[in-house]
Protein backbone atom coordinates (compact mmCIF):
# COMPACT_ATOMS: atom_id res chain seq x y z
CA UNK A 1 0.00 0.00 0.00
CA UNK A 2 1.38 3.42 -0.95
CA UNK A 3 1.79 6.03 1.77
CA UNK A 4 -0.40 9.13 1.41
CA UNK A 5 -0.55 12.55 3.04
CA UNK A 6 -3.37 11.26 5.26
CA UNK A 7 -1.08 8.54 6.68
CA UNK A 8 1.57 11.16 7.51
CA UNK A 9 -1.08 13.45 9.07
CA UNK A 10 -2.30 10.63 11.31
CA UNK A 11 1.25 9.77 12.43
CA UNK A 12 2.12 13.43 13.06
CA UNK A 13 -1.23 14.20 14.71
CA UNK A 14 -1.84 17.18 12.42
CA UNK A 15 -4.26 17.92 9.58
CA UNK A 16 -3.53 16.75 6.04
CA UNK A 17 -3.51 20.44 5.01
CA UNK A 18 -0.63 21.07 7.41
CA UNK A 19 1.26 18.09 5.97
CA UNK A 20 0.73 19.32 2.41
CA UNK A 21 1.96 22.79 3.29
CA UNK A 22 4.99 21.44 5.14
CA UNK A 23 6.03 19.18 2.27
CA UNK A 24 5.64 22.10 -0.16
CA UNK A 25 7.79 24.37 2.03
CA UNK A 26 4.98 26.81 2.83
CA UNK A 27 6.06 29.84 4.89
CA UNK A 28 2.85 29.37 6.91
CA UNK A 29 4.36 26.35 8.69
CA UNK A 30 7.00 26.75 11.39
CA UNK A 31 10.47 25.31 10.52
CA UNK A 32 10.44 22.83 13.43
CA UNK A 33 7.02 21.52 12.33
CA UNK A 34 8.25 21.15 8.75
CA UNK A 35 11.30 19.21 9.91
CA UNK A 36 9.18 16.85 12.07
CA UNK A 37 6.66 16.18 9.29
CA UNK A 38 9.38 15.58 6.71
CA UNK A 39 11.15 13.15 9.03
CA UNK A 40 7.90 11.20 9.51
CA UNK A 41 7.26 11.21 5.75
CA UNK A 42 10.74 9.82 5.11
CA UNK A 43 10.39 7.14 7.80
CA UNK A 44 7.10 6.00 6.23
CA UNK A 45 8.66 5.86 2.75
CA UNK A 46 6.43 8.59 1.33
CA UNK A 47 6.90 9.38 -2.38
CA UNK A 48 5.09 12.51 -3.69
CA UNK A 49 2.73 12.22 -6.63
CA UNK A 50 4.36 14.71 -9.01
CA UNK A 51 1.44 14.64 -11.45
CA UNK A 52 -1.04 15.57 -8.75
CA UNK A 53 1.35 18.09 -7.25
CA UNK A 54 1.84 19.82 -10.60
CA UNK A 55 -1.93 20.15 -11.02
CA UNK A 56 -2.32 21.70 -7.58
CA UNK A 57 0.61 24.10 -7.95
CA UNK A 58 0.10 24.76 -11.69
CA UNK A 59 3.63 23.56 -12.42
CA UNK A 60 4.94 21.18 -15.06
CA UNK A 61 8.23 20.40 -13.28
CA UNK A 62 9.94 20.59 -16.68
CA UNK A 63 12.94 22.84 -17.31
CA UNK A 64 13.75 23.22 -21.00
CA UNK A 65 17.31 23.40 -22.35
CA UNK A 66 16.94 24.62 -25.92
CA UNK A 67 19.79 24.87 -28.43
CA UNK A 68 19.65 26.92 -31.65
CA UNK A 69 20.05 23.57 -33.37
CA UNK A 70 21.13 20.10 -32.34
CA UNK A 71 21.54 18.78 -35.86
CA UNK A 72 24.14 21.11 -37.45
CA UNK A 73 26.95 23.13 -35.86
CA UNK A 74 26.45 21.90 -32.29
CA UNK A 75 29.35 19.62 -31.40
CA UNK A 76 29.03 16.65 -29.07
CA UNK A 77 31.43 18.29 -26.60
CA UNK A 78 29.40 21.52 -26.55
CA UNK A 79 26.16 19.57 -26.04
CA UNK A 80 27.66 17.37 -23.33
CA UNK A 81 29.12 20.28 -21.34
CA UNK A 82 25.88 22.27 -21.54
CA UNK A 83 23.72 19.34 -20.40
CA UNK A 84 26.14 18.41 -17.62
CA UNK A 85 26.26 21.98 -16.30
CA UNK A 86 22.48 22.44 -16.31
CA UNK A 87 21.85 18.90 -15.08
CA UNK A 88 24.01 19.47 -12.00
CA UNK A 89 21.45 22.08 -10.86
CA UNK A 90 18.11 20.89 -12.25
CA UNK A 91 17.37 18.10 -9.78
CA UNK A 92 14.38 16.02 -8.69
CA UNK A 93 11.45 16.71 -8.87
CA UNK A 94 12.36 18.72 -12.01
CA UNK A 95 13.08 17.16 -15.39
CA UNK A 96 15.60 18.63 -17.87
CA UNK A 97 14.12 18.52 -21.39
CA UNK A 98 16.67 19.02 -24.22
CA UNK A 99 15.49 20.20 -27.64
CA UNK A 100 16.50 22.25 -30.68
CA UNK A 101 14.73 25.52 -31.47
CA UNK A 102 14.90 24.67 -35.17
CA UNK A 103 12.86 21.52 -34.49
CA UNK A 104 10.04 23.71 -33.13
CA UNK A 105 9.86 26.27 -35.93
CA UNK A 106 6.96 25.77 -38.28
CA UNK A 107 5.28 23.28 -35.94
CA UNK A 108 2.48 23.51 -33.42
CA UNK A 109 4.50 23.89 -30.24
CA UNK A 110 2.85 26.38 -27.88
CA UNK A 111 5.07 27.71 -25.12
CA UNK A 112 3.23 27.88 -21.81
CA UNK A 113 3.77 27.33 -18.11
CA UNK A 114 1.82 24.08 -18.50
CA UNK A 115 4.75 22.74 -20.57
CA UNK A 116 7.74 24.41 -18.93
CA UNK A 117 8.41 26.09 -15.59
CA UNK A 118 11.52 27.73 -17.04
CA UNK A 119 13.76 27.77 -20.11
CA UNK A 120 17.52 27.82 -20.66
CA UNK A 121 18.24 28.90 -24.23
CA UNK A 122 21.76 28.00 -25.42
CA UNK A 123 21.66 30.46 -28.27
CA UNK A 124 24.00 30.78 -31.25
CA UNK A 125 21.94 33.17 -33.34
CA UNK A 126 19.99 36.41 -32.96
CA UNK A 127 17.18 34.62 -34.82
CA UNK A 128 16.52 32.81 -31.53
CA UNK A 129 15.24 36.04 -29.99
CA UNK A 130 11.77 35.43 -31.48
CA UNK A 131 11.65 32.16 -29.53
CA UNK A 132 12.98 33.86 -26.38
CA UNK A 133 10.42 36.67 -26.72
CA UNK A 134 7.55 34.18 -27.15
CA UNK A 135 8.53 32.35 -23.98
CA UNK A 136 9.00 35.58 -22.03
CA UNK A 137 5.62 36.92 -23.23
CA UNK A 138 4.01 33.65 -22.11
CA UNK A 139 5.25 34.32 -18.58
CA UNK A 140 7.94 31.63 -18.61
CA UNK A 141 11.20 32.57 -16.83
CA UNK A 142 14.04 32.51 -19.40
CA UNK A 143 17.83 32.72 -19.20
CA UNK A 144 19.80 33.01 -22.45
CA UNK A 145 23.20 31.30 -22.48
CA UNK A 146 26.18 31.85 -24.79
CA UNK A 147 25.29 35.37 -25.97
CA UNK A 148 23.56 38.56 -24.90
CA UNK A 149 19.93 38.91 -25.95
CA UNK A 150 18.08 41.99 -27.15
CA UNK A 151 14.82 40.87 -25.51
CA UNK A 152 14.08 43.33 -22.66
CA UNK A 153 13.91 41.87 -19.16
CA UNK A 154 15.65 38.58 -20.03
CA UNK A 155 18.86 37.55 -18.26
CA UNK A 156 21.91 36.23 -20.11
CA UNK A 157 25.22 34.55 -19.29
CA UNK A 158 27.91 34.41 -22.00
CA UNK A 159 31.66 34.13 -22.47
CA UNK A 160 33.92 36.85 -23.83
CA UNK A 161 34.69 35.06 -27.11
CA UNK A 162 35.95 38.22 -28.76
CA UNK A 163 38.41 38.98 -25.97
CA UNK A 164 39.62 35.37 -25.82
CA UNK A 165 40.31 35.22 -29.56
CA UNK A 166 42.00 38.62 -29.48
CA UNK A 167 44.38 37.35 -26.78
CA UNK A 168 45.09 34.17 -28.74
CA UNK A 169 45.76 36.05 -31.99
CA UNK A 170 47.95 38.52 -30.14
CA UNK A 171 49.90 35.55 -28.77
CA UNK A 172 50.42 34.22 -32.32
CA UNK A 173 51.61 37.63 -33.50
CA UNK A 174 53.90 37.87 -30.47
CA UNK A 175 55.46 34.54 -31.47
CA UNK A 176 56.48 36.17 -34.76
CA UNK A 177 53.60 35.13 -37.02
CA UNK A 178 52.27 37.62 -39.55
CA UNK A 179 50.70 35.30 -42.12
CA UNK A 180 47.92 33.99 -39.87
CA UNK A 181 44.90 32.26 -41.41
CA UNK A 182 41.53 31.46 -39.85
CA UNK A 183 39.08 28.61 -40.35
CA UNK A 184 35.76 30.19 -39.41
CA UNK A 185 32.64 28.71 -37.83
CA UNK A 186 29.09 28.25 -39.04
CA UNK A 187 27.80 31.31 -40.95
CA UNK A 188 25.12 33.24 -39.07
CA UNK A 189 26.18 32.02 -35.62
CA UNK A 190 26.90 34.78 -33.13
CA UNK A 191 30.00 32.90 -31.98
CA UNK A 192 31.39 33.03 -35.53
CA UNK A 193 30.88 36.78 -35.69
CA UNK A 194 32.41 37.42 -32.26
CA UNK A 195 35.48 35.26 -32.92
CA UNK A 196 36.02 36.82 -36.36
CA UNK A 197 35.90 40.29 -34.82
CA UNK A 198 38.36 39.31 -32.07
CA UNK A 199 40.72 37.83 -34.67
CA UNK A 200 40.74 40.95 -36.85
CA UNK A 201 40.81 43.31 -33.88
CA UNK A 202 44.16 41.90 -32.77
CA UNK A 203 45.73 42.99 -36.07
CA UNK A 204 44.16 46.43 -35.94
CA UNK A 205 45.35 47.05 -32.39
CA UNK A 206 48.93 46.37 -33.45
CA UNK A 207 48.64 48.55 -36.54
CA UNK A 208 48.97 45.53 -38.86
CA UNK A 209 47.07 44.84 -42.07
CA UNK A 210 44.23 42.34 -41.75
CA UNK A 211 44.86 38.94 -43.37
CA UNK A 212 43.73 38.71 -47.02
CA UNK A 213 40.28 37.29 -47.73
CA UNK A 214 41.66 33.95 -48.95
CA UNK A 215 43.27 33.44 -45.53
CA UNK A 216 39.79 33.34 -43.95
CA UNK A 217 38.24 30.04 -44.97
CA UNK A 218 34.64 29.00 -44.18
CA UNK A 219 33.95 26.11 -41.84
CA UNK A 220 30.98 24.71 -39.94
CA UNK A 221 32.38 23.70 -36.54
CA UNK A 222 32.97 20.05 -37.47
CA UNK A 223 36.09 17.98 -38.17
CA UNK A 224 35.30 17.54 -41.86
CA UNK A 225 35.02 21.26 -42.55
CA UNK A 226 38.31 21.89 -40.72
CA UNK A 227 40.02 19.27 -42.85
CA UNK A 228 38.63 20.66 -46.12
CA UNK A 229 39.47 24.28 -45.22
CA UNK A 230 43.03 23.36 -44.25
CA UNK A 231 43.51 21.58 -47.59
CA UNK A 232 42.55 24.83 -49.34
CA UNK A 233 44.89 26.89 -47.17
CA UNK A 234 47.82 24.60 -47.97
CA UNK A 235 47.37 25.38 -51.66
CA UNK A 236 47.82 29.14 -51.14
CA UNK A 237 51.00 31.01 -52.02
CA UNK A 238 52.37 32.33 -49.83
CA UNK A 239 51.13 29.81 -47.31
CA UNK A 240 50.17 30.92 -43.81
CA UNK A 241 52.60 30.12 -41.01
CA UNK A 242 49.83 29.82 -38.40
CA UNK A 243 46.15 28.85 -38.50
CA UNK A 244 43.49 29.69 -35.93
CA UNK A 245 40.49 27.33 -36.03
CA UNK A 246 37.27 28.74 -34.57
CA UNK A 247 36.82 25.55 -32.54
CA UNK A 248 38.88 22.54 -31.50
CA UNK A 249 36.99 20.03 -33.65
CA UNK A 250 37.97 21.89 -36.81
CA UNK A 251 41.55 21.99 -35.49
CA UNK A 252 41.50 18.17 -35.38
CA UNK A 253 40.61 18.11 -39.08
CA UNK A 254 43.26 20.74 -39.85
CA UNK A 255 45.95 18.68 -38.10
CA UNK A 256 45.09 15.66 -40.23
CA UNK A 257 45.35 17.67 -43.48
CA UNK A 258 48.73 19.08 -42.41
CA UNK A 259 50.10 15.61 -41.60
CA UNK A 260 48.89 14.27 -44.94
CA UNK A 261 50.82 17.08 -46.66
CA UNK A 262 54.01 15.81 -45.03
CA UNK A 263 54.29 18.81 -42.73
CA UNK A 264 54.85 18.90 -38.98
CA UNK A 265 53.05 20.97 -36.35
CA UNK A 266 54.36 23.30 -35.00
CA UNK A 267 57.74 23.12 -36.76
CA UNK A 268 56.30 23.91 -40.20
CA UNK A 269 52.92 25.34 -39.29
CA UNK A 270 51.36 26.44 -35.99
CA UNK A 271 47.73 25.56 -35.19
CA UNK A 272 45.41 26.89 -32.47
CA UNK A 273 41.77 26.23 -31.60
CA UNK A 274 38.93 27.41 -29.39
CA UNK A 275 36.81 25.75 -26.64
CA UNK A 276 39.47 23.66 -24.85
CA UNK A 277 37.53 20.47 -25.54
CA UNK A 278 38.62 17.42 -23.53
CA UNK A 279 40.55 16.05 -26.52
CA UNK A 280 42.65 19.23 -26.93
CA UNK A 281 45.20 18.29 -24.26
CA UNK A 282 45.62 14.78 -25.70
CA UNK A 283 46.25 15.63 -29.35
CA UNK A 284 49.76 15.35 -30.78
CA UNK A 285 50.93 18.01 -30.33
CA UNK A 286 48.70 19.19 -27.47
CA UNK A 287 46.54 22.01 -28.79
CA UNK A 288 46.94 25.67 -27.84
CA UNK A 289 43.39 26.98 -27.50
CA UNK A 290 40.96 29.25 -25.68
CA UNK A 291 38.97 27.80 -22.80
CA UNK A 292 35.30 28.72 -22.99
CA UNK A 293 33.63 27.44 -19.80
CA UNK A 294 30.34 26.15 -21.25
CA UNK A 295 29.69 23.84 -18.29
CA UNK A 296 30.14 26.74 -15.87
CA UNK A 297 27.93 29.03 -17.99
CA UNK A 298 25.20 26.38 -18.06
CA UNK A 299 25.47 25.70 -14.34
CA UNK A 300 25.32 29.38 -13.37
CA UNK A 301 22.50 29.94 -15.87
CA UNK A 302 20.52 27.07 -14.34
CA UNK A 303 21.10 28.43 -10.83
CA UNK A 304 19.81 31.84 -11.93
CA UNK A 305 16.83 30.27 -13.70
CA UNK A 306 15.80 28.24 -10.65
CA UNK A 307 15.85 31.42 -8.57
CA UNK A 308 13.58 33.05 -11.15
CA UNK A 309 11.28 30.00 -11.17
CA UNK A 310 10.99 30.37 -7.40
CA UNK A 311 10.04 34.03 -7.59
CA UNK A 312 13.31 36.02 -7.54
CA UNK A 313 12.16 38.48 -10.24
CA UNK A 314 14.68 41.16 -9.27
CA UNK A 315 17.35 39.15 -11.11
CA UNK A 316 15.59 39.08 -14.49
CA UNK A 317 17.66 41.65 -16.39
CA UNK A 318 21.11 40.47 -15.33
CA UNK A 319 23.74 40.17 -18.10
CA UNK A 320 26.83 38.24 -16.98
CA UNK A 321 29.99 37.88 -19.10
CA UNK A 322 32.56 35.20 -18.20
CA UNK A 323 36.21 35.46 -19.28
CA UNK A 324 37.57 33.10 -21.96
CA UNK A 325 41.07 31.95 -20.96
CA UNK A 326 44.10 31.45 -23.25
CA UNK A 327 45.57 27.95 -22.78
CA UNK A 328 49.11 27.65 -24.18
CA UNK A 329 50.25 24.13 -25.06
CA UNK A 330 52.54 22.66 -27.74
CA UNK A 331 50.96 23.39 -31.15
CA UNK A 332 52.36 26.91 -31.56
CA UNK A 333 55.97 28.05 -31.95
CA UNK A 334 57.75 30.85 -33.87
CA UNK A 335 57.47 30.56 -37.68
CA UNK A 336 60.16 28.65 -39.57
CA UNK A 337 63.22 30.69 -40.52
CA UNK A 338 62.63 29.65 -44.12
CA UNK A 339 58.94 30.18 -45.00
CA UNK A 340 57.06 27.23 -46.52
CA UNK A 341 56.37 29.17 -49.70
CA UNK A 342 60.12 29.34 -50.34
CA UNK A 343 60.71 25.60 -49.81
Amino acid sequence: MSVTIKHIARAANVSHTTVSRALNDSPLIRPETKARIRAIAESLGYSPNISAKSLVLDRSYNIGLFFSTIRVGTTSTFLHDAVRGAGSVVADPYNLVVRGIDDCRGSVFPLSRKRFDGLLVMSQSEEDDDFVRSAHDAGIPVVVLNRKTSVPGVASISSDDRGGVRRLTDYLIGCGHVRIAAIEGKPGFKSTEERREGFLEAFRRRGLSEPPEEYRQPGSYDIESGYAAMKRLLELRPRPTAVFCFNDEMAVGALKAIREAGLEVPRDLSVAGFDDAAIAAYLTPALTTVRRPIERISREGAELLMRLVNGRRSEEARAVVVDAELVVRESVCPPPARPLSES
